[in-house]
């Protein structure tokens, strides 16, 4: 258990430390009658502000954490245990969670983040790499507030190089300081229609005609976490980063997350003549079925097979009582890809990624970006696998 000391603040050696400055006083809210008169006479009160005290906690070894999760109505799947773990052992992040409430007390909020420790990117806090979003999970702004004041001290005392948060719902006041980094749109398909109706809201032409494609190719549908599906969606996986001009993750990042999630991940694998055309990957969280990873051969696109897989899993997780079917993140400079999302009948929304101090993205220029080409279109894949596997534990 660590706890930070506040600016000012000196405290005897075993005492809990105290950390962040906070415009609230107390439980009962904002500095009580002195604030309340403040108020109603709308002249200037004198008050002790009360810094409060802020924890760190192991989210893997502290079990209030997963019960927190459990019950918390904006965790996600990526606040989970399961995920962490995956991220603790596969790039070595080293997952942490402050937090207002003390060691004996019910955890009732939490701000989940991990320290990255790069010689090439540098040290930095970020909430939370390769994940879509992270919100604080907190009663009010008030405490993401103080959380957020923790993490600031230790970018000022030059620890680490920037914190980055990234959720869904939040948005911080100007008092926080941090400023805004990146927009991407999130989308979401509502489960709650019956299955007739969602498949009746898909793009006739788009979505719709495709799965009859793909039925009339008699694509053969499997699912699991076999080591042999695990091949079959990697092969394909390096195949479309490769389309992208980018490495494909390493292959002990999937099986790390096939370890951590069990039976809550699944891998859908369409093939035609036993040649595997597309996979996704998914993962369930409580009520929430999330599409996550995504690849195919470009050259049997024309059977449908992404569209019968998204089907499939829609299908299972409207049988399976989810109440939504995330389809994860998409650049705001991406239109074929918010249209594809779309088509599915699922609801967009800006998302907002946050950052302090302000910085700017970095951006590929002209030549970076040839080169990048060049080198993906050309490279065999030990290669491509060999960069992955070296470069993605640096920019998460």
């Amino acid at each position: 258990m660590i706890t930070r000391e506040a600016p000012g603040t000196k405290l005897d050696r075993g005492t809990a430390q105290v950390t962040g400055q906070m415009r609230a006083t107390n439980k009962s809210g904002w500095g009580g009658a002195a604030a309340q008169l403040a108020a109603e006479r709308s002249v200037p009160v004198l008050q002790k502000v009360v810094a409060p005290r802020i924890y760190e906690i192991d989210p893997l070894r502290d079990p209030r954490w997963a019960a927190l999760v459990e019950g918390h109505p904006a965790a996600s799947v990526f606040h989970s245990t399961n995920w962490l773990r995956a991220l603790r052992a596969v790039y070595g992040y080293e997952p942490v969670v402050v937090t207002t409430c003390s060691p004996e007390e019910h955890l009732t909020n939490g701000l989940v983040f991990c320290r990255i420790k790069s010689w090439l990117t540098g040290r930095r806090l970020v909430s939370l790499p390769f994940s879509d979003h992270c919100e604080p999970l907190a009663d009010n702004s008030n405490e993401v507030d103080a959380m957020i004041a923790q993490m600031k001290q230790q970018i000022n005392r030059n620890e680490w190089k920037y914190f980055e948060l990234r959720p869904v719902l939040y948005e911080p006041s100007r008092l926080t300081e941090l400023s805004q980094l990146v927009t991407y749109q999130f989308h979401t398909l509502n489960l709650g229609p019956s299955a007739l109706q969602l498949f009746q809201s898909f793009h006739k032409d788009c979505i719709q005609r495709k799965i009859r494609r793909a039925e009339r190719e008699n694509l053969k549908y499997e699912e699991g976490t076999s080591e042999d599906l695990l091949r079959k969606f990697y092969r394909l996986l390096v195949m479309t980063r490769r389309r992208q001009y980018l490495p494909p993750q390493p292959l002990s990042w999937f099986r790390a997350l096939i370890t951590a999630f069990g039976e809550n991940l699944k891998i859908r694998v369409a093939s035609k003549d036993d040649v595997a055309v597309a996979s996704i990957l998914t993962l369930s969280h409580k009520k929430s079925m999330v599409y996550k990873y995504g690849a195919s051969n470009a050259v049997f696109n024309k059977l449908g097979g992404t569209a019968l897989l998204f089907w499939e899993a829609i299908q299972e997780a409207k049988g399976g009582g989810f109440e939504d079917f995330e389809l994860g993140r998409s650049d705001i400079d991406n239109p074929g890809l918010i249209a594809f999302k779309e088509r599915w009948g699922a609801s967009g929304r800006l998302v907002n990624y946050w950052t302090y101090p302000q910085r700017a993205v970095a951006s590929p220029s002209i030549w970076e970006k040839r080169l990048a080409r060049r080198l993906a279109s050309t490279a065999p894949d030990l290669a491509l696998k060999a960069v992955g596997n070296l470069f993605y534990k640096h920019i998460g």
